[in-house]
């Protein structure tokens, strides 16, 4: 299944992919006890596919058309969160030390080099990162353990039914005290 959402249906397969899986169903049929060798494997696999007649291909390209249409079925069916969008109230999770020293020093380089592309500005925040010494990225580390500390303690909040959030049962009952008290007060 597919990383994340275990609904999600499997990508679709190429023709190629059918061929390779039904060469090494063969092999496992002709030598059980042998081990595959993945880069032999592979090399005769492609040359074999070089090799093949449009005819003999097209057993396999049926094969992808058929998973093609139960993928786009699956892929119809499937429905994530708002359609594929993430819920804007999960919250994210704390930046490790090495993002933190980014966020830190992007807008300098951006600054001091207008125009840079957006990977040579992650090629250089890297190098500046390797090239600090250990003591130099502990802030950013420590910091980075103390926004991971803060998370576990509203997880542990939020299981405890103690969460201070915007819907969370404490906020909940201290509105109704607060007007509770606010009705004796008149």
């Amino acid at each position: 299944m597919a990383k994340g959402d275990p609904k999600k249906a499997k990508g679709k397969m190429s023709a190629y992919a059918f061929f390779v899986q039904t060469c090494r169903e063969e092999h496992k049929k002709k030598n059980t006890e042998v081990p595959v060798n993945f880069a032999e494997f592979s090399k005769k696999c492609s040359e074999r596919w070089k090799t093949m007649s449009s005819k003999e291909k097209s057993k396999f390209d049926e094969m992808a058309k058929a998973d093609k249409v139960h993928y786009d079925q699956e892929m119809k069916d499937y429905g994530p969160a708002k359609g594929g969008e993430k819920d804007p109230n999960v919250p994210k999770r704390p930046p490790s030390g090495f993002f933190l020293f980014c966020s830190e020093f992007r807008p300098k380089i951006k600054s001091t080099n207008p125009g840079i592309s957006i990977g040579d500005v992650a090629k250089k925040l890297c190098e500046m990162w390797n090239n600090l010494r250990d003591s130099e990225k502990q802030p950013y580390i420590t910091k980075a353990a103390e926004l991971k500390e803060e998370e576990k303690d509203v997880a542990d909040c939020k299981s405890k039914g103690r969460f201070d959030g915007a819907k969370g049962p404490a906020k909940v009952a201290r509105k109704k005290a607060e007007e509770e008290e606010e009705e004796e007060d008149e």
